[in-house]
């Protein structure tokens, strides 16, 4: 960390970074706008500093074991992807977590749906990783071997997980709403060893049996050598069983962190495989350790004196965001149920009886909380909540004026974008900057984000297509089973800008504005842009205005292409109790979308539909159900990958129906 004399003129993080970087540059960075400039302009600089800021050098070791000391030890090539961050460097993720528990008082808290709570002291964590790390050694896993996670988002998987990458093997999660084919579809093509699963958890108010379909799994993982259960392992049958409490109670006294290169195997996550077969996402070590410091240290201040809540499941990569709580010095707060069981005042009761300081959550929660009528402020003492986070889709202005009102008065929001690509934010809110309604606060440090023009023009101001143009430490080292990186350029590399260029960007997918501030607008995905006589729209911008409705539990807008230049774009919504579509509530619809955007934005019907089709991690399938309504036979969407498979059907016959077809 920075010096005491640092610490004690600065009363953030980011603001002893600061003194830290203005030392080393020579430069002003009296705002953040520059202090983001030099961080994209001088790379190496920026996250050599932050590494000597986190002092992480005493976690690691270099091949003369000399300290850090020049920008060609940190970057050694600036190609994307390729990019050799720290390549003399060896450390283990581990070790930068377990450095912290000579502290007092709970490191990891685990919450189920009817309020049953566990804890692990940060005292008890380095017994309960090697126990864990050792039974792992005693199996036969190594470096590079891969344990298997399907499990609800509950203590033991922290455990569990460091005590994977405590010995250099690779970790992969996937949470138990999967059917056991849906989770093979994505573990069995890492060839995993070790499968560790819950005999059950509690979700939406009942009881869910998950020993049939854990056991189903592991039939279909053939490589798996054992099979660690939480709870009751049951009688044996296929790989060794072994039981949670046994796996963690082994002798690892005698072992220490495997040390491996910086960009070693850490874990893999998966795209969201809607339309083909799931991509395994590789993030190296030493990547994730300092991304996730910057983001989570800088950028959120999270510290030892912090209680941080993101409510998530294994299969999203904010679980792997809420564990960096732990490399900051959080304590972290796992939940296991529906955030919307018994009602949606749930994630607040948390909020408050655990005193948690940082909440993340989603746009669907706080809508949720909304149209319940809570007033979360009153009905709870939320004293000690000083920030709250969001992110999966676009949160809209009005829920950042909701949450003014009645969460907190001037309580920092930071609306998050980044990805499972990453395994971070590329832009958010950022301690001392101000928030905007319906804007993200800034464009992250150290992220060479810009919104361009077809022609690669930078705009400022107007919507454009978001790119990265510069590598970062978290990117993917690769993709799993793609030895040329075939896949993984085709994902972010392959596009229009590739050439003439000879200088590779990351299109991302979305389109952005960004602001004369440095302040961020996300307008939704580029791949499924409503394009209506040539004028480009974003969805994101039509659901802020649609279901900020009373009535509107959420929307779903589209734009499909027809026969001979035709285009519909229907509005697809369902409704929160007692609420009808009747012709009143149409027109509503149209005029606020008329007056609050434009009348190129008001769609051509509005439509009540059963439910709304998202990916298993709450995001709507624009894309390929644009394809299903469009009659495309090519288009096909795995049931496994989404939440709610039977929507599908209806959808394509509102396609089917269609004038046009």
């Amino acid at each position: 960390m920075s010096t005491d004399a640092e610490n004690a003129a600065a009363t953030t993080q980011i603001e002893a970074f600061v003194e830290l970087a203005r030392g080393r540059s020579g430069e002003d960075l009296a705002d953040y706008a520059q202090l983001w400039q030099w961080s994209v302009d001088r790379p190496a600089a920026f996250w050599r500093a932050l590494w000597d800021f986190y002092d992480l050098g005493e976690i690691a070791s270099t091949v003369d074991d000399a300290p850090i000391a020049d920008d060609a030890e940190v970057l050694a090539d600036h190609e994307m992807p390729g990019a050799r961050w720290f390549p003399g460097v060896r450390l283990n993720y581990v070790s930068a977590i377990l450095r912290r528990c000579d502290r007092p008082g709970p490191a990891v808290v685990g919450l189920d749906e009817d309020g049953a709570r566990t804890a692990i002291g940060w005292s008890e964590l380095p017994g309960l990783v090697t126990g864990f790390a050792r039974t792992l050694t005693d199996l036969g896993v190594g470096e590079g071997d891969v344990v298997a996670a399907y499990l609800p988002d509950v203590p033991e998987a922290v455990v569990a997980f460091l005590g994977t990458a405590y010995i250099g093997a690779i970790w992969s999660g996937c949470g138990q709403d999967y059917a056991p084919e849906g989770a093979a579809g994505r573990l069995a093509q890492l060839r995993p060893k070790v499968l560790i699963s819950a005999a059950g958890y509690r979700y939406n108010g009942k009881d869910v049996d998950k020993t049939a379909d854990s056991a189903a799994l592991a039939a279909l993982l053939p490589e798996l050598v054992a099979h660690v259960v939480v709870g009751d392992p049951g009688p044996a049958a296929g790989p060794a069983r072994i039981s949670y409490a046994d796996a963690v109670s082994a002798d690892g006294s005698a072992t220490a962190p495997a040390q491996v290169p910086f960009d070693h195997p850490l874990w893999v996550l998966f795209s969201s495989g809607t339309t083909g077969r799931p991509k395994g996402i590789v993030h190296g070590h030493g990547g994730v350790v300092v991304e996730h410091l910057k983001a989570g240290g800088l950028h959120g201040d999270l510290g030892p004196d912090d209680v941080f809540f993101w409510q998530t499941a294994l299969s999203w990569m904010m679980w792997n965001y809420q564990v960096a709580g732990l490399l900051c010095g959080a304590r972290i707060v796992c939940y296991s149920g529906s955030p919307l069981s018994p009602d949606a005042d749930r994630l607040w009761q948390i909020v408050e009886s655990e005193n948690v300081t940082y909440f993340g959550t989603s746009p669907g929660q706080l809508q949720a909380s909304r149209k319940a009528g809570l007033v979360p402020g009153r009905q709870h003492d939320l004293s000690a909540l000083r920030t709250l986070g969001s992110t999966g889709s676009t949160l809209a202005a009005d829920l950042f004026i909701w949450v003014d009102d009645n969460v907190k008065r001037g309580l920092p929001i930071s609306s998050i974008s980044g990805g499972t690509d990453v395994v971070t934010a590329f832009a958010g809110g950022s301690t001392g900057v101000p928030v905007v309604a319906g804007e993200l606060s800034v464009r992250y440090l150290g992220v060479a984000l810009q919104s361009w023009a077809p022609d690669r023009t930078p705009l400022v101001g107007e919507v454009g297509e978001m790119v990265i143009t510069a590598p970062m430490p978290s990117m993917p080292v690769s993709f799993w089973d793609d030895p040329d990186d075939v896949r993984y350029r085709a994902a972010y590399f392959d596009h229009e800008w590739a050439v003439p260029s000879d200088v590779p960007v990351w299109r991302h997918g979305d389109w952005v504005t960004v602001t004369d501030r440095g302040s961020l607008v996300i307008h939704g995905r580029s791949d499924a842009t409503l394009n209506r006589h040539g004028i480009r729209m974003g969805s994101a911008d039509i659901y802020e205005v649609v279901e900020g409705i009373d009535e509107i539990a959420e929307a779903f807008v589209l734009g499909v292409d027809g026969p001979d230049g035709a285009y519909w774009m229907p509005l697809f919504v369902t409704l929160v109790p007692d609420a009808t579509l009747d012709d009143d509530l149409r027109s509503r619809i149209a005029a606020e979308v008329r007056r609050r955007l434009s009348p190129r934005h008001v769609p051509d019907e509005v439509i009540e539909a059963p439910g709304i089709p998202h990916t298993r991690t709450g995001k709507k399938l624009e894309v390929p159900v644009t394809g299903i309504l469009a009659g495309r036979s090519e288009v096909s969407i795995d049931p496994r990958s989404v939440d709610d498979h039977g929507l599908i059907e209806w959808y394509a016959e509102q396609g089917r129906a269609h004038h046009w077809r």
